[in-house]
């Protein structure tokens, strides 16, 4: 039996949530378990480790991604973006988006295991599709798995933030 040593730690620096952060890590550890245990930013909740839960997505560079299926030195000079990120972006400090509020609103989450992976895929999602119709809605939601809703109060979320973002943009009744 072949005995194999243990690699050194790395040095991983990133940027998250728009902050410089820094972390070391083994070269096989991954990027949803650097997040938690090295950067504290336990808001990326780790299901299924095989990429099916959606329970770990971040946004890397802006797009969506499974962190139980990278290293956290893939994300070496990058950034990342987590649930974390998406209050702070928002004009008050700890003010909730038009996302997280709609959630809030249509009572879409319940254990709220699977809601911050939800909430990385949707924001990076409606940038992609701005006014998907209900299908593509839940086309995008298949991606995620949730014990708990149903998903029907997730979709009447996000064709809420839709609605609500046609209406303030002048594109009410618009369809892509």
């Amino acid at each position: 039996m072949k005995h194999y040593e243990r690699s050194a730690p790395v040095l991983v620096t990133l940027e998250l949530n728009g902050v410089p952060r820094s972390g070391y890590a083994e070269p096989r550890t991954l990027l949803s378990d650097f997040l938690r245990h090295q950067l504290g930013a336990t808001g990326t909740h780790v299901g299924c480790e095989h990429g099916v839960c959606g329970a770990c997505t971040v946004q890397l560079e802006g797009v969506a991604v499974r962190s139980c299926l990278l290293l956290a030195v893939q994300a070496q000079g990058r950034h990342v973006g987590t649930v974390e990120g998406l209050a702070a972006a928002e004009p008050e400090p700890q003010s909730l988006t038009d996302l997280q509020q709609a959630f809030k609103r249509h009572h879409a989450l319940q254990c709220g295991y699977c809601t911050a992976g939800i909430l990385m895929s949707c924001e990076h999602f409606l940038r992609q599709v701005p006014q998907p119709t209900e299908r593509e809605v839940r086309e995008m939601l298949s991606g995620h798995l949730c014990r708990c809703t149903g998903y029907h109060n997730i979709v009447d979320a996000i064709l809420d933030v839709v609605a609500q973002r046609n209406k303030n943009s002048g594109k009410e009744g618009q369809h892509a």
